[in-house]
């Protein structure tokens, strides 16, 4: 398993920047740019990051979590806020307000849980190829993979995927 990650400064700017970081990341680590998994997880990044700038207004970290086997890929963004991430339903003029909206219906899994001063919130990418119209596989459920921290007690503050994947289990054990 590959992890690696990007301090991200509370500028609005940054998250051009997330986005060139993410894209070289997968094409080091041998990924298809053209993927439509590749491009899905540079926009969820593009998502998860704005939101951490903007709405926290602190420093945040990203990070890649990418298994060298054919599992899902993982972001997530630490910030400063306690705050829960809450999806807005913005209206049909509105510039912005769709972020969480776009996670939801994008990523394979995504949830949230709290850490020492701040949050974490991540989301999980299948890297399927669905060219010859087969659906993808169901990956096997995996535990919050390795917060910043460690993994904390989130209760119920995780949401099913898109595909109706049940929520990961979280607990507060020390990573081993």
């Amino acid at each position: 398993m590959v992890q690696e990650q990007l301090a991200v400064a509370a500028d609005p700017a940054e998250v051009g920047r997330a986005r060139r970081w993410v894209r070289g990341r997968l094409l080091d680590l041998g990924a298809d740019p053209a993927a439509g998994y590749a491009e899905t997880l540079v926009l969820l990044v593009s998502e998860l990051v704005t939101n951490a700038v903007v709405h926290a207004g602190s420093p945040a970290v990203l990070r890649l979590v990418w298994s060298r086997d054919e599992g899902p890929v993982r972001v997530e963004v630490a910030d400063a806020s306690g705050t829960a991430p809450q999806p807005r339903h913005a209206c049909p003029g509105a510039t912005s307000g769709r972020g969480l909206e776009l996670v939801e219906l994008l990523a394979a899994r995504w949830g949230w849980c709290p850490k020492a001063g701040g949050k974490l919130v991540w989301c999980e990418v299948d890297r399927t190829d669905l060219v010859d119209g087969t659906a993808p596989r169901e990956p096997a459920p995996l535990l919050l993979d390795r917060p910043l921290d460690r993994v904390q007690t989130a209760d119920s503050r995780s949401s099913q995927g898109r595909n109706g994947s049940q929520p990961f289990r979280i607990s507060d054990e020390p990573l081993t």
